[in-house]
């Protein structure tokens, strides 16, 4: 028989995962489905981890309004969730004349929208503010209340936290077929597994569309947007301080160049229209655009000091704005769909409205727990503590001695841990994702066979079992000898 749900969400990137946590605070049955093998997969785990202001989006929009009510509650849920949050400030650079008076349309809309604190700086403001700058800079928006934040941190914080309250995670169940029924809907899998739901929220990312058209409605549609990044090495450590933009353009706020909550500095994103929902490619002529292009803001930033780059898809509705309602097929499917930029800096605030939607479309209200923990347990980050604190820390555990990642100082322990968490790491880019093994200068060339051999105990499977990312992406394929 199938497990039975009062709710069900379809997708498992920060607005499903925020959507859950938002939830968790119910008497409620939940369950959280993911098609691939890990939460943040999709748009989640490759964006450019800003928290916007609010005053690109226009006014009057649920863009504009989760946008300014997201970024008001993101320091809040960080702390609860200790997930590494930052205030550090965004600049819009104006390079010419005619940019100027975009720089003053941004900050009319952004107050419109109730963004506090907005000025348009002069050019020996921003030069002051912003030594690298390139000095042929005309002057700068200013808006202190963005900021920057690990998305893919945030999405696995609030999972284990909806986790640690009960709601069900189930990794690779890609739904193929929705039975709409009385009173709730049967999700079918791609493997023929089943669950029911009274309610279903859809947050399914660039494939929303197709979800909404396994019950009916195809109201709107979603097309991918590729964007490539690079990542500099922390070495690169103070060459911005803020988060710094271009003018924006009709194809979204352009290439910016920005300091990570880890040290590290990131370039990007392109922007390219593609066919393909599942096309992660990194392309010469994108990492190429984007390099050029962000030396116009920054000329003397080390492109030798690049250690990786990656892409990520966004998904771009026809409706040009966040889909956020009951679907008129049937009130008791709850669309989250078109969650493109600010959709990150908004998704406390969407986690929060959707699960009002699904409140309200309930029958019977259920009770608030009495006992509802909006955080998780705080993770050991041994490279963050002082040494009487990795003393004990050790002490307790001799795992938390043994470093696996050197270059960003991992230990076993921290490694152990993230396995065994609720909704825990199954593969090595899971386990990198929630403790840094493998993110940096060397990219996991001397710990990922390491990190490799400790998923293996820990999850008593052979080594030939562990992948990359799930699925087909095996690590090992045969015993040679």
């Amino acid at each position: 028989m199938p497990q039975t749900y009062d709710a069900a969400i379809v997708g498992a990137g920060v607005t499903g995962a925020l959507t859950a946590r938002a939830l968790s605070r119910y008497d409620l049955r939940v369950a959280l489905i993911e098609r691939l093998h890990d939460v943040a997969q999709g748009a989640t785990k490759a964006n450019s981890s800003i928290v916007h202001a609010g005053f690109d989006a226009k006014s009057g929009t649920l863009k504009a309004r989760m946008n300014v009510r997201g970024n008001a509650m993101m320091e809040e849920t960080c702390a609860a969730l200790h997930v590494p949050f930052n205030r550090c400030g965004s600049l819009v650079v104006g390079f010419t004349p005619e940019e100027l008076p975009v720089l003053e349309e941004l900050k009319a809309r952004g107050e419109a929208n109730g963004v506090p604190g907005l000025r348009i700086l002069s050019r020996d403001e921003l030069l002051e503010m912003e030594p690298n700058v390139n000095p042929e800079a005309a002057g700068a928006l200013y808006a202190p209340t963005g900021g920057i934040v690990c998305p893919y941190e945030l999405c696995i914080a609030a999972t284990e936290c909806a986790a640690g309250q009960g709601v069900d995670f189930y990794r690779d169940f890609d739904v193929r077929e929705i039975a709409q029924e009385a009173g709730g809907f049967t999700l079918r899998g791609a493997a023929g597994e089943e669950i029911k739901a009274g309610i279903v929220v859809n947050a399914a990312g660039v494939h929303a569309d197709d979800i909404s058209r396994l019950i009916g409605d195809d109201s709107f549609s979603i097309h991918a947007r590729r964007g490539e990044y690079l990542l500099l090495d922390s070495a690169q450590k103070g060459v911005v301080n803020h988060t710094i933009f271009q003018c924006p353009t009709k194809m979204g706020k352009g290439v910016l160049i920005t300091p990570t909550v880890h040290g590290n500095v990131l370039v990007g994103p392109s922007a390219e229209n593609i066919d393909d929902k599942l096309d992660l490619a990194t392309t010469d002529w994108g990492l190429r655009n984007v390099q050029s292009t962000v030396a116009r803001s920054v000329p003397n930033y080390r492109i030798r000091d690049v250690i990786t780059s990656f892409s990520g898809l966004r998904a771009v509705s026809d409706k040009d704005e966040f889909i956020l309602r009951p679907s008129a097929v049937n009130p008791r499917f709850i669309q989250a769909a078109g969650i493109e930029s600010p959709g990150l800096s908004a998704a406390p605030a969407i986690g929060e409205f959707v699960a009002e939607l699904v409140i309200a479309a309930m029958d019977e209200k259920p009770a608030v727990k009495a006992d509802w923990n909006p955080g998780r347990r705080e993770p050991v980050r041994i490279a963050e503590l002082s040494a009487e604190e990795r003393k004990a820390k050790i002490a307790e555990n001799p795992l938390y001695g043994r470093i696996i990642c050197r270059c960003e100082n991992v230990s076993e322990g921290e490694i152990v841990d993230a396995i065994h968490a609720p909704a825990g790491a199954r593969d090595v880019d899971g386990v990198k994702r929630r403790t840094r093994a493998g993110m940096g200068r060397c990219q996991g060339g001397f710990c990922g066979t390491k990190v490799l051999e400790i998923l293996s105990r820990e999850l008593d499977l052979p080594p030939d079992a562990i992948t990359k990312f799930g699925g087909g992406s095996k690590i090992l394929i045969e015993k040679t000898k």
